[in-house]
């Protein structure tokens, strides 16, 4: 008698090549207008003529390829195995800029560098911390992830609004109508319905520089790095911030792909997954690197949980990268057709947040004070983005993002509630590092 197949988990099946390619292309759609605008806003804040825009470009979109990759696959426990995407931080390149305009390109490279090596250095820690990371917190956090994702993406549906709206509805009517494998390619038909409506709406497609076939990443742009460490103290904040978003988004993830959550385990190879791919940003000339909270929302959206889709989609994002005509003609895809696909998925990932509360008892005065604290702190910089300005640098870049300020808000409110109650919070699930 035969042995029984062994059972294979759904984020480790792989997925047949004729539903590979299309399902790797959604990812890369929903995902390619974070690090085309990241790119253009770089390119802008330092005057970059266009072939440096076309090489940094290029070096961006295989970094994220490669960072989807190492995630999905993982290597030497760097990468958590999970169907993850990765780009370049808004908030980071945000912060990149104005230390590239204080105290010039060069330095604020050797940040990216600095901030990717202190992320390294406090990883071994993490598993003391983890445990301030219950439900409560991730549920606060993930919740502010998406709503604070879709006030940024707002403006780009708003650019366009009739292809925006046409891409929303033809995404929700293929999530409500279609069913099996059609259903899976939601946002991929939405986004195509969208450029069509586009196209007849006369929306603008966006030009890319460039005329070449191969798009080769230059090695340090901007000349050797430098570094100083007061200058880079924003960037160094950050990076110590994202950790707890790392938390939220593996913790999401894996819930997402029917994995058991084991943060210990899994966010420091996350995280050293995003300082590696960070170290090689701050070589060729970008910023920091995070992972991407889109594709979690595909994966909620689709069921399709296997970790080689991402992985196809990062061996897709390379070609990008290095293929100019391909990067130039996935960029001019319209921002209002990106954007109005963007919503739909921020949007369900700001209901899974709210599905994670639910494990939470919301009747208990201290936990719902948490919630609504939590809430506060991160929307406060999407409502009112200026009341931090008076504040110092590192203050403004720990507060002034609405996700690290939620975050942090949670695990020190938890940490304190717990403290006064005479007892510690549960330990999160464990796992070898």
């Amino acid at each position: 008698m035969a042995a029984p197949a062994p059972v294979v988990a759904p984020v480790d099946a792989r997925v047949p090549p004729s539903r590979l390619l299309p399902l790797a292309v959604q990812h890369v759609l929903a995902m390619i207008a974070a690090p085309v605008s990241t790119v253009f806003l770089l390119a802008d804040g330092l005057r970059l003529p266009p072939a440096r825009t076309a090489a940094l470009l290029s070096a961006t979109l295989v970094l994220c390829g490669a960072g989807a990759l190492l995630q999905s696959f993982g290597v030497l426990r760097i990468g958590a195995r999970l169907p993850f995407m990765m780009l370049p931080g808004g908030a980071a390149a945000a912060i990149f800029l104005q230390i590239a305009r204080e105290h010039g390109a060069a330095t604020a490279s050797g940040a990216v560098l600095l901030a990717a090596a202190l992320l390294l250095a406090v990883l071994p820690l993490y598993g003391r911390i983890v445990r301030y990371f219950p439900p409560l917190v991730m549920g606060s956090t993930v919740l502010v992830i998406g709503i604070d994702m879709v006030a940024t993406t707002a403006p780009m549906a708003a650019a366009g609004s009739v292809p925006a709206l046409v891409t929303v509805a033809a995404t929700a009517l293929g999530l409500l109508l279609l069913r099996g494998v059609r259903r899976q390619l939601s946002v991929l038909l939405g986004m195509a319905v969208g450029t069509a409506a586009a196209a007849l709406a006369g929306t603008p497609f966006r030009a890319v520089p460039g005329d070449g076939v191969l798009a080769l990443p230059r090695l340090l742009p901007y000349g050797a790095p430098h570094f100083d460490l007061l200058a880079a103290l924003p960037l160094l904040v950050f990076a110590l911030a994202s950790l707890a978003e790392a938390t939220g988004q593996t913790v999401l993830n894996s819930e997402a792909v029917g994995r058991t959550p084991q943060p210990s385990r899994d966010v420091p190879r996350t995280a050293r997954a995003d300082a590696v791919a960070s170290l090689a940003a701050g070589l060729f000339g970008g910023t920091t690197m995070v992972t991407s909270a889109e594709n979690i929302g595909i994966v909620r959206l689709t069921g399709v949980r296997s970790r080689s889709v991402t992985a196809a989609a990062g061996a897709l994002l390379v070609a990008c990268g290095l293929l100019a005509p391909v990067a130039r003609l996935v960029a001019a895809l319209p921002v209002p057709v990106v954007g109005g696909a963007a919503l739909v998925i921020y949007a369900v990932i700001a209901a899974m947040g709210v599905d994670m509360l639910r494990r939470t008892d919301l009747a208990d005065r201290a936990a719902s004070t948490v919630v609504a604290l939590t809430l506060l702190a991160g929307l406060l910089p999407v409502l009112a983005p200026r009341l931090y300005a008076p504040l110092p640098g590192w203050a403004h870049a720990l507060l002034g993002s609405g996700v690290p300020a939620a975050a942090l808000t949670a695990a020190v409110l938890t940490a304190l509630l717990h403290r006064l109650a005479g007892h510690h919070p549960a330990p999160a699930p464990t796992g070898a590092n």
